[in-house]
């Protein structure tokens, strides 16, 4: 392993430092957000009367049920990004909840480790990569 200085986020984890399998950079995340709050947003204006709750729950259900089964958000997904755990397996449901939960109190999500991994991420052993 190199000094800290020439490390890449991911290097202690095992992922490469650029392209497929590395570790998704803070502008892809930024902008993955946007679209998922966007189309909550939409739904919430649609169905809701924009009902911040509203909002907020659409946005939380669709990180719940597009993690485990498309392996990411919509956002994730339109840029090439997936929600994987560090050894592997599936995902599975209980890791999505509690993701999410911790994701729409921000606080978590917005302190990251070295790694770039939010506190979201590691209180479930998973990481946002590109795909």
């Amino acid at each position: 392993m190199s000094d800290a200085a020439n490390s890449y986020p991911g290097e202690r984890l095992g992922f490469p430092s650029t392209g497929p399998g590395s570790i998704a950079r803070v502008g892809r995340r930024i902008a993955a957000l946007a679209i998922d709050w966007a189309a909550a947003v939409v739904i919430s204006i649609a169905f809701f009367e924009y009902d911040s709750l509203a909002t907020l729950s659409v946005f939380a259900v669709v990180q719940i049920l597009f993690i485990p089964t498309l392996g990411g958000s919509p956002g994730h997904r339109i840029l090439g990004m997936r929600v994987v755990l560090l050894n592997g397996a599936w995902i599975g449901m209980w890791r999505p909840i509690v993701r999410t939960l911790l994701l729409v109190l921000v606080i978590p999500a917005v302190i990251w480790d070295p790694d770039q991994r939010g506190l979201h991420d590691k209180s479930v052993g998973a990481v946002l990569i590109r795909a």
